[in-house]
């Protein structure tokens, strides 16, 4: 996360429901880090050759880029009633929306954006602008989807890679400020291999496995009370699916934080199947941390 003093939270509008959420979570966001906020919206028309004034007969405050900028007001004015007295500014970016705001993120503390947009199909569950940005941003980022439970906890999923150590730093650090418990989650199928060729038992002991799974859980996640001061902190180790119990644990949490890889993805992917699963079926909003390069 870029801790510059100066580094706003960026939230990307296109006049969605969708993204007035996003707005909202964002306003919320920007107050608790005491950050200014930046209302964004990617203009694509100019890229299209699509004139954006209004016809020369036209009525005045007509033509595409009017309506950009009063999706910009409306944004502004929706984060202000979130938060008043909040610093937010606004402005219209030529360009498509996921590269606006993957433009953006060097220098953002955090980007915001809503799980569908406007050009959204209703059956996807999660829009393709939300993946790319959290594919390759510089930032965390944070899909405003699900409900939003602001006492219950934070989630994150630790799974020993650099990525999920990093999303539970993030995640620690949320916590304490927002006055929550963390929940950190790790989630298994079968026993894990020593070594390349090691072969996995056909039976085993469940309860001893467990056991073992626990114990690796609170080894990826020492010290982190010890760096985050009050933090209140509980572990679970649970079998199954890592996308299923995960989205099952949303239910009762307030954010979920995922790093942007784990252990067992493809190398060339920058957005790991956890991730991938939980901007889909979360059932609440979804931060992806990535390591950093």
């Amino acid at each position: 996360m870029n801790s510059a003093n100066n580094a706003a939270v960026v939230v990307g509008v296109d006049g969605s429901e969708s993204a007035l959420r996003a707005v909202r979570l964002a306003a919320t966001e920007a107050a608790r880090q005491h950050r200014p906020l930046r209302v964004v919206h990617g203009f694509i028309w100019p890229l299209l050759h699509v004139p954006v004034s209004p016809a020369p007969d036209a009525p005045p405050g007509g033509g595409l880029r009017h309506r950009a900028e009063e999706l910009v007001e409306a944004a502004v004015n929706e984060a202000e009633a979130t938060v008043p007295g909040l610093s937010i500014s606004g402005e219209i970016i030529d360009g498509e929306a996921a590269a606006v705001l993957v433009g953006e993120s060097p220098t953002a503390a955090l980007i915001v954006l809503g799980d569908r947009g406007l050009g959204g199909f209703s059956a996807l569950v999660v829009g393709s602008v939300a993946v790319q940005v959290a594919a390759y941003a510089d930032c965390p980022v944070l899909v405003a989807r699900g409900t939003q439970r602001p006492d219950q906890p934070v989630l994150v999923a630790v799974d020993g890679s650099d990525a999920s150590r990093r999303a539970a730093d993030v995640a620690a650090e949320t916590a304490v400020s927002l006055g929550v418990p963390l929940v950190a989650v790790h989630a298994y199928r079968h026993p894990g291999s020593s070594g390349p060729g090691d072969m996995q038992p056909l039976v085993y002991d469940e309860a001893k496995l467990h056991r073992e799974q626990e114990r690796m859980l609170a080894g990826w996640l020492t010290g982190l009370t010890e760096d985050h001061r009050g933090l209140r902190l509980t572990c679970q180790a649970t079998r199954g699916r890592p996308g299923t119990v995960l989205a099952e644990a949303s239910r009762s949490a307030q954010l979920a934080v995922v790093g942007g890889r784990g252990r067992g993805e493809v190398t060339g992917l920058l957005l790991g199947s956890v991730s991938q699963s939980m901007l889909h079926h979360a059932q609440c909003p979804v931060m992806v941390v990535r390591a950093p390069h």
